[in-house]
């Protein structure tokens, strides 16, 4: 056989069976990515005699005399294509995980195909970006800043450091290395929601070729842990075993087997016998909470942080301010419902998964797709009782994130693997693995009362939350907390109360997820808001504007003892004002016939821009010799947009261009600690420790020019990669020789420890029609404004939100994971899931209020989480409005609308 790729021959046989996809990552073109192995995300895109394929869908042998072009060789002797540098001009991506296969697709597009991109595109999903700026690129629209003076960085749209190497495939995600003598790891697991593994029989797997071990509860440490990373490990039951003898969801891991190649693993998988005792089964958690309900962590107790073991309960909470029953009896109008949120997946087009190996020095080494390389190296240096510097967690770039990569689903194996074999091992996810097996947004079922008096004011708001976690209480109490928090310390009320309940059931365990639980709750309270002023005869905007301002206590019960949440700035007025007027220009009217009901809806959501408890972050700088800068920080870059922004705030302080700071991150061999890119906290905590690094070798930097000039450092300033006082200037390069000479480098250290912490607005506004006759709802506007104190870039955190819209209205709209009633998640699979492609979203109007935080690095704040919090509210708001039917459930498909439009309106 002979395949030419790139203009390339390459002889090479590909196995029997084996796809275009793997055979191109084994010839080093790595540009082309794993998403789904099913033909529906278009990761793997690649270009077959000119035309736009699906690798993973072709048998490698047919490409057998044709010319195939990946990514890498799109641009061919140029280098660059000019599909390529349109994505460079409108940055069309963030995570970039999907961009390879997004523009081999846009330049393969000919101008028919190019009037009806929903079409055209259908094929390649895109999770971060909400599909605009990929528009842009193919419209040849420059969304980026090119030209940027020294020193001015700041608040200026800037282009992302890896962009030239996203766009050419350059750019190194998890598996995208070669390591000699590579074992692979697949993983058996449960067919059963809750059972005892009376015994293991590996003797047949450890039959077949190349199987080097097969690994079970006996193998591994009995340590019970949490998958859930926080800098406080309080913040987390210990209910996990790396493999345990009992499993309590479908989907569990029961055997992990180590072999020469994928192939052995999978048939060693089938060869395991496992005898097991089945246990009863709880999959519904008002059941599982019940009196007398099967206990399914027996052996646990209130030591293991589970807040009461014998009624199944990880986590619980109670408070009250006031009186809520005497305040509702006493209001002018009250509001009571119930609420019920479903069950998502993060979709992160990368998988899970992660190498390990151990060096010349007996360093276990892991390289991972993780938010958390420093929590995940103090957990693993804790389970396997190694030092702290024999263990280093590492991260390139990573493909997308959501909070599910705020866990250990995959590290913990590949430590074990690698230290019982001593070679080299690799576990990659499935994306069926990734839907039963690692973690979800929680479900929740939410129970408002709410009332106001005859102006308008709130008098007494009341939640009652049950949270399903799942088998395991990975992040179960604090995203119940979380949703029960700023969603009513928002609302000025005299009277709240709360009470909350984070249930086990034996289904897969819910996580960490974009909101962090206020989606959950925030629909629920929007919509009695609205509901009240409704009854009122009350604007909603109005009815948001009499009860939230500058100065209320955020306070929600019971009272927290952390209390350093504070304005560090204010823009809520500002976010509700410029949705108002969005929502009522004027522009184009849409035609439709009197089947469409219309209808508009507006929410609002605070977040706080930190964790509780202590969020660290550390930042090192140092001045080269040619007077540029290494920066190190500890955050991962998975589209969140850090990378850029920890340049722009060094390059502003320190009077350089960001051209000039080399970045190193996301690596714990750097030295230093950063707790993790998650909770809102990438800029505001870790921008803050590079800020203060940065000021702090600034400072330096001015002393050593004083020191030189015989003059006082109070009169030196930093300007176009100088220190200058009056008339004299000396350049960094000479500083840089300066230093070199005394043999003393300028480096300097910056710390943050995430607090106290501020809080960020958005206000998110629809113009929805309905159809009343088929349950079809369209989407007619859609405006988001946004606090996030002072925009560090501007293009980038545009992009923040439209990505956030995006994937909160895929959650509203249409996705959900099903889980039948034996625990079963009945749709693993991105085809019958449905992820927002480039036809189902909107174009956002995004808007941003005019503030300055005084606690936030440069005055920013966070806007990478919290612009999926108002979306499903204002959606069901709006859905209200056209219809004057108040739905409780989303996702708002077309079926579940139908019957009560049929019901209210007929046939």
């Amino acid at each position: 056989m002979s395949f030419e790729v790139n203009g390339k021959v390459f002889s090479d046989e590909p196995r029997a069976g084996q796809c275009l996809r793997t055979f191109l990552r084994e010839l080093g073109h790595f540009g082309v990515k794993k998403g789904c192995d099913a033909g529906d995300c278009g990761a793997c895109t690649v270009l077959l005699d000119g035309e736009p394929v699906h690798s993973c869908l072709i048998p490698a042998f047919r490409a057998d005399g044709h010319v195939v072009t990946t990514i890498e060789g799109l641009g061919g002797e140029r280098g660059t294509h000019p599909m390529q540098q349109a994505f460079l001009d409108a940055q069309g991506f963030q995570c970039g995980f999907c961009t390879a296969g997004m523009i081999l697709t846009c330049a393969s597009l000919n101008q028919a195909q190019r009037t009806d991109l929903g079409s055209a595109l259908k094929g390649n999903i895109c999770r971060c970006t909400g599909y605009r700026s990929i528009e842009d690129a193919l419209l040849g629209k420059t969304n980026v800043e090119d030209s940027v003076e020294a020193g001015a960085a700041f608040g200026r749209s800037l282009p992302a450091p890896a962009g030239p190497d996203v766009v050419r495939g350059k750019a190194r995600y998890t598996f995208d290395t070669a390591i000699d003598g590579l074992l692979h790891v697949k993983l058996l697991r449960s067919p059963h929601a809750h059972a005892r593994i009376v015994a293991i029989d590996k003797s047949e797997a450890l039959r077949i070729p190349g199987v080097h071990a097969v690994l079970t509860h006996e193998d591994a440490p009995s340590v019970l842990i949490s998958t859930a990373r926080h800098e406080k490990d309080w913040m987390d039951p210990e209910d996990t075993r790396i493999l345990d003898d009992v499993v309590r969801f479908i989907g569990q891991r029961v055997a992990a087997i180590v072999a020469e190649s994928e192939a052995a693993a999978e048939e060693a998988c089938r060869r395991i016998k496992v005898d097991y005792d089945i246990l009863p089964a709880l999959i519904d958690p008002e059941q599982a909470m019940a009196p007398g309900a099967p206990v399914l962590h027996p052996d646990r107790t209130t030591a293991n942080r589970i807040a009461d073991p014998q009624r199944n309960l990880a986590a619980e909470t109670h408070g009250e301010f006031g009186d809520v029953a005497a305040a509702l009896a006493s209001s002018a109008v009250t509001y009571e419902a119930t609420f019920h949120s479903h069950r998502v997946q993060h979709a992160a087009l990368e998988t899970h998964g992660g190498l390990a190996w151990l060096d010349a020095a007996g360093v276990l080494n892991v390289r991972t797709s993780t938010q958390v390389p420093f929590l995940t190296r103090r957990a693993l240096s804790d389970i396997f009782q190694r030092p702290m510097d024999k263990v280093r967690v590492f991260c390139e770039r990573v493909g997308g994130g959501f909070g599910g990569k705020q866990e250990m689903f995959v590290e913990d194996i590949l430590a074990l693997a690698a230290l019982r074999t001593g070679r080299p091992v690799k576990l990659e996810l499935t994306r069926e693995e990734q839907f039963i097996a690692t973690s979800t947004r929680h479900p929740m079922r939410v129970h408002i009362k709410a009332g106001a008096d005859a102006d308008g004011r709130l008098t007494a708001l009341q939640l009652d939350v049950l949270s399903n976690t799942g088998a395991y209480g990975n992040h179960a109490g604090p995203v119940m907390f979380h949703s029960l928090s700023e969603s009513i310390a928002v609302y000025n009320c005299p009277n709240k109360r709360v009470d909350g309940y984070a249930v086990y059931t034996n289904t897969v365990p819910a996580g960490a997820f974009r909101g962090y639980g206020l989606p959950q709750t925030q629909i629920a309270i929007e919509a009695a808001i609205d509901e009240l002023a409704r009854q009122l005869g009350v604007s909603p905007y109005d009815m948001r504007r009499r009860n939230v301002k500058l100065g209320d206590p955020m306070l929600s019960p019971p009272p927290s003892e952390f209390h350093d949440v504070l304005y560090g700035s204010y823009g809520l007025d500002q976010c509700i004002d410029l949705v108002e007027r969005a929502m009522q220009a004027g522009g184009p009217q849409p035609e439709l016939s009197p089947e469409w009901l219309i209808g508009d809806g507006v929410a609002l959501t605070m977040i706080d821009t930190v964790p509780p408890a202590g969020h660290i972050a550390d930042a090192m700088i140092a001045l080269n010799d040619d007077g540029s800068f290494d920066l190190t920080v500890g955050t991962a870059e998975f589209g969140n947009g850090t990378s850029t922004v920890h340049r722009q705030i060094a390059a502003t302080i320190l009077a350089t261009t960001v051209d000039r700071i080399r970045l190193r991150q996301s690596d714990t061999a750097h030295g230093g600690h950063d707790t993790g890119a998650y909770g809102s906290a990438g800029t505001f905590v870790a921008g803050k420790a590079t800020h203060a690094a940065a000021m702090q070798l600034a400072t330096e930097l001015k002393a050593a020019a004083a020191s030189a000039w015989l003059s006082d450092t109070a009169d030196c300033t930093l300007d176009d990669e100088a220190v200058v006082s009056g008339v004299r200037r000396m350049p960094f390069t000479e500083l840089a020789t300066f230093a070199r000479e005394r043999g003393q480098p300028f480096a300097a250290a910056g710390n943050s420890g995430g607090t106290p912490r501020s809080v960020g607005f958005n206000v998110q506004g629809f113009r929805v029609a309905v159809n009343k006759g088929t349950g079809e709802l369209r989407i007619l506007r859609s405006v988001q404004a946004a606090d996030a104190g002072v925009v560090a870039n501007p293009m980038q955190c545009r992009g923040q939100v439209e990505g956030g819209v995006a994937q909160a209205l895929g959650a509203a709209l249409y996705e959900e994971m099903v889980i039948d009633a034996e625990g079963r998640v009945t749709n693993p699979k991105f085809r019958d899931y449905h992820l927002p492609s480039f036809a189902d979203v909107p174009r956002t109007e995004v808007f941003f209020a005019d503030t300055s935080d005084t606690i936030g690095p440069l005055g920013a704040k966070s806007m990478s989480e919290s612009p999926y919090n108002p979306v499903a509210a204002a959606l069901g708001n709006a859905i209200a409005d056209a219809t004057g039917i108040r739905f409780t459930a989303p996702p708002f498909k077309p079926d579940r609308l139908f019957p009560a439009l049929l019901e209210k309106f007929g046939s």
